[in-house]
């Protein structure tokens, strides 16, 4: 067994969300250039902490087969261990972490067989769905999805795992609420997140080459091109795109 951690993830800190007045919460990566928090614009400091901890798992701060405390992970953000606790509870409901009795959550690890399993379940969701767009939503519609693809393009060129994996998610998104099935869009997205964790690692290369086949699909799919379309989901989902 792993034991607790003394420590929270690696490196200093970033950037900052509000949690009291006054009082920031920190996140987990590099500093800013000026050592000042940076505001962010939500009203949840659970749905802050959330998403801190979401980019701490994709580039691997949050350590696989670790044990996390809240009290100390809510010392690093500057909150109580209650927000901290209650995205935790969140994340071991996505999968990510389980609960460690008395101790605190340990992040999951997960082996190649079970990320070639959520892969393939991505496919046979996606898969038809991708055809049946291609076959019923006019080329115009597709248009209006380019820019999340070229976004997909500039994240990937950073190289920053967590910006890429923000990008690729709002773009296969709305690639699959064009289907009208929000309960699809929540199960694909879930499924997306599962994928992602423990980070896969890959450089700048691998990124722009995962980034480039959203824009081949998205070309595909304005063509109507369903043989297209099924060959470069399936080979994108091969790549854990």
């Amino acid at each position: 067994m792993t034991p607790s951690t003394d420590k929270p993830p690696g490196g200093p800190v970033k950037q900052g969300v509000q949690g009291s007045p006054g009082r920031p919460v920190a996140a987990l990566d590099g500093p800013d250039p000026a050592g000042r928090p940076l505001p962010v614009q939500r009203s949840s400091v659970r749905g802050q902490i959330l998403d801190a901890l979401r980019t701490a798992l994709v580039t691997g701060d949050l350590r696989p087969g670790e044990v996390y405390s809240a009290p100390v992970l809510g010392e690093r953000f500057g909150v109580s261990a209650t927000p901290v606790r209650e995205a935790m509870q969140q994340l071991a409901l996505e999968g990510a972490v389980e609960v460690v009795p008395n101790r605190g959550f340990r992040v999951v690890e997960r082996g190649a067989r079970e990320l070639a399993e959520l892969a393939e379940v991505r496919a046979l969701i996606e898969v038809p769905v991708m055809v049946r767009l291609a076959r019923t939503v006019p080329a115009e519609r597709w248009a209006g999805l380019r820019p999340l693809a070229e976004e997909t393009v500039r994240a990937a060129a950073t190289g920053c795992p967590a910006a890429y994996a923000e990008s690729d998610r709002a773009f296969h998104g709305a690639l699959l609420a064009l289907a009208g099935n929000e309960q699809l869009v929540r199960i694909a997205e879930d499924l997306h997140r599962r994928a992602q964790w423990p980070p896969v690692r890959r450089g700048r290369a691998d990124l722009l080459a995962d980034a480039a086949e959203h824009v081949a699909l998205l070309e595909a799919l304005a063509a109507g091109d369903v043989d297209g379309v099924r060959s470069l989901v399936r080979r994108h989902f091969a790549g854990v795109g």
